[in-house]
């Protein structure tokens, strides 16, 4: 895709990220088509620590994918010299991200009004786990902590995974699930405020990541009406989910009844599956566990690929667990772009996810890799 049809050509964006949210909300911005400068005090971003590295270097494997297509300045605001020079880049900025704590801005000149009094048009997002306002606006925390603070800690592990390890405590989702929600979030409240921005002029944004991951349980909190709890150990599909194969793990799900007619057909049409009180799906529901007694000893001895394609064919949802190698690779991905050679200094070229979603029906595409750490160019 030409960077001329891009949505955001010719917008500007500052981010000032210590953290996974703000630096994925940038991203995202940044690869429809803003030009993005990451500002990095002088030891760089603390993400350029985060582990995993990748082989060949001491280069974040986190940063490398959430700073790509962005160019770096490095600036120290503790002194007048650093917060002038920010000042300047944020005088032509559309947008500002940032996720300085809320008892540290006022001495940095980051607070809202400070922001506002000095740059009136500029969109400003604050990206925090606990939001910038409120009783827990001071509150810190890694990852696992905002994710259990949603409630989806109280849901994990279900399924498969409890059924197998049945002592084994509440875990998180892998990776900066939590964190990249409340990005999401908050790229989505810029684009808002951007939107009305010839109407209102410059905004704030106030994310919380917690309330972001909320978002994503919303069905389990709804429940909540009717006097429903869910939890781990009891939120599972009835039947189906994952299912373990002899080379692999496939994920059923049958919603509708014809669904279900073509799963029956798969197995074969069993005995136990033809009996007639199985038409009725609340019956099937309530016999969830026996009948994925018999899809799990019927599918343990057939390899994943053969269940799959035979699956499909008679409209059965299911689908292959790929190993990540495997998704990079497959057809499907590289037909749709989703990953693009990238070249990451002291790393060499690699495929990189370049976004979630395409744009007027075409992949997007990534400017560059990760920037250089260079020389401190405004620092006390």
């Amino acid at each position: 895709m030409s960077e001329t049809v891009l949505p955001l050509n010719g917008l500007k964006i500052v981010a000032h990220a210590a953290g996974v949210g703000a630096a994925y909300a940038a991203r995202m911005l940044c690869t429809l088509g803003a030009e993005c400068v990451l500002v990095e005090g002088p030891g760089g971003s603390p993400l350029r620590a985060e582990p995993p590295f990748l082989p060949r270097g001491e280069i974040s494997a986190l940063f490398a994918y959430l700073a790509a297509g962005m160019s770096s300045r490095v600036i120290g605001l503790a002194s007048d010299g650093g917060r002038a020079a920010l000042g300047a880049l944020l005088s032509t900025a559309d947008i500002f991200i940032d996720d300085t704590q809320v008892a540290d801005r006022a001495a940095l000149g980051l607070d809202e009004a400070a922001i506002a009094a000095k740059h009136p048009d500029l969109v400003h997002v604050s990206v925090l786990p606990f939001g910038a306002t409120g009783p827990k606006a001071g509150w810190k925390a890694e990852e696992i902590q905002v994710q259990h603070a949603s409630g989806e800690g109280y849901l994990l592990p279900n399924g498969l995974t409890t059924e197998m390890f049945p002592d084994r405590p509440p875990v998180k989702i892998h990776g900066h699930f939590g964190a990249m929600q409340g990005g999401i979030a908050a790229a989505l409240g810029a684009l808002s405020a951007l939107w009305v921005r010839p109407q209102l002029g410059g905004q704030y944004v106030d994310i919380s990541c917690q309330d972001a991951m909320l978002s994503v349980g919303a069905f389990a909190i709804q429940r909540l009406g009717d006097g429903s709890v869910e939890h781990r150990v009891e939120r599972s599909f009835r039947y189906g989910g994952v299912i373990p194969c002899a080379d692999g793990y496939v994920e059923l799900l049958t919603l509708e009844q014809r669904q279900w007619d073509g799963l029956v057909k798969l197995l074969g049409e069993p005995e136990w599956a033809l009996d007639p009180a199985l038409a009725d799906s609340l019956e099937r529901s309530r016999r969830g566990p026996v009948i994925n007694t018999y899809i799990r000893a019927w599918a343990a001895t057939r390899k994943v690929e053969d269940i799959v394609r035979e699956g499909q064919k008679l409209s059965v949802p299911l689908a292959k667990y790929y190993t990540p190698i495997e998704v990079v690779n497959d057809k499907h991905e590289k037909l749709r772009g989703l990953f693009q050679p990238v070249p990451v200094e002291g790393a060499g070229l690699l495929n990189m996810l370049v976004s979630p979603f395409h744009f007027g029906g075409s992949p997007l595409r990534l400017r560059a890799g990760p920037p250089a750490l260079h020389k401190a160019e405004d620092v006390a």
